[in-house]
């Protein structure tokens, strides 16, 4: 089968964080503008999915994206002909109507349930287990992303790390990245993060760090979950005014929010699409991000970066945060790898983050050299290369 030749229907409910569909919506693009696969992506929330994509009509059933057919996901499923590849992204069930669809057919599609994220080392051997249905004559296939050579990989563009290099090479377009979104370009000395998290107890530790420290800390903060932490922090009183409200912010060019106290300058920044996320996070020195897709997308950017895994109240969380973080600075000098394992455990609800965040300063620029080899050492493990050679094994 040529990909030209393929289909493919991709389901997903949209929960909270976005993670779901942002990791959808970029799997989707690819398979469709690089592999030319006839992609339908089912969504059951539009108006979230329109943060992501503001192109989109929230009022259409039907519309085309950006190369993707964009359907809404009813509660009364329409009938429609099966794709050759269905996507049930992250355990969402498919409608009754569609199963038995599948199941009509003489040649049954080839059908992945697309797991989250997790750098442990059980991933391997669950990846591509089938779990045949207990009525119905379809077998589904668990397709495990993943860090190991021995999962499904990671989802990465053809041309991102090109793409990344001339942006990181180019002080110009550096400029007028800063420039779109309402922030002065970069000072000598001054260090650049972005902080994108959620709801987090070392939030004030941090920011008391960065306006005591001794050098100018800027602070991006897209719009989200953190925010009115950050605000907190300042006493709701802004440079530029204390009428501030996050939803007022409307577009890339809109002046962001400005806080600013000591040697910390906040500027909060609107929700931005992905592909200028990305370009945040190259233009950044370190980056804090939040759950899957943000995560992947850092490591992508080659900088320095702390994650905040989503929080689980049984704590399951942390043994995938403690996963990633071994596999992250295997290859590290000793003190190296404990200054990023210290860090990470402070901003995911340990202690000591004003000492962490120094510890790990003090070695961002052997840290830098190491993100680019690690993103390096990812990067043939693709996640669509890696669904579509299984759909023509399987087809």
């Amino acid at each position: 089968m040529k990909d030209s030749d393929c289909t493919c229907d991709i389901f997903c409910t949209v929960v909270d964080n976005y993670g779901d569909i942002g990791v959808s919506w970029r799997l989707a693009r690819q398979l469709a503008n690089e592999f030319g696969v006839s992609v339908r992506l089912w969504v059951d929330d539009l108006q979230s999915f329109a943060r992501l994509c503001p192109q989109v009509d929230v009022m259409l059933d039907e519309q085309h994206q950006q190369g993707v057919e964009v359907r809404r996901w009813p509660a009364e499923f329409p009938p429609v002909e099966p794709a050759a590849l269905v996507i049930e992204a992250f355990a969402c069930r498919l409608p009754q109507r569609y199963l038995a669809a599948m199941a009509a057919r003489d040649k049954k599609p080839v059908w992945v349930n697309l797991e989250y994220l997790s750098a442990e080392d059980w991933v391997e051997g669950c990846h591509r287990l089938p779990s045949p249905h207990p009525t119905l004559p379809l077998t589904k296939y668990y397709f495990f992303p993943g860090f190991a050579p021995r999962t499904g990989g990671l989802l990465l563009e053809c041309d991102l790390l090109k793409r990344r290099d001339a942006f990181q090479a180019d002080a110009a377009a550096q400029a007028i990245f800063w420039q779109g979104l309402g922030v002065p370009e970069c000072q000598p000395g001054e260090l650049r993060v972005s902080l994108f998290s959620y709801e987090n107890e070392a939030m004030e530790g941090l920011l008391h760090t960065w306006e005591h420290g001794a050098r100018l800390v800027t602070c991006l903060v897209p719009e989200g979950r953190a925010l009115p932490q950050v605000r907190q922090y300042f006493e709701g009183i802004l440079s530029c005014g204390s009428d501030f409200s996050p939803t007022n912010i409307v577009g890339l060019k809109s002046d962001p929010r400005v806080y600013s106290r000591g040697n910390l300058c906040v500027h909060v920044l609107p929700f931005v699409e992905q592909d200028r996320y990305d370009e945040l996070l190259w233009a950044c020195d370190i980056n804090f991000v939040r759950g899957e897709d943000s995560c992947v997308r850092a490591q992508w950017a080659a900088r320095p970066f702390i994650w905040h895994i989503y929080p689980q109240h049984d704590g399951v969380h942390l043994a995938k945060l403690e996963a990633l973080c071994a596999r992250y600075t295997a290859d590290l000098p000793a003190e190296m790898a404990a200054a990023v394992r210290v860090m990470w455990g402070a901003w995911n609800g340990g202690t000591g983050i004003g000492a962490a965040w120094l510890n790990l300063l003090a070695q961002r620029g052997v840290l830098t050299r190491h993100c680019k080899d690690w993103a390096q050492q990812l990067s043939p493990n693709n996640l669509a290369l890696n669904l579509l050679d299984f759909l023509r094994r399987n087809a």
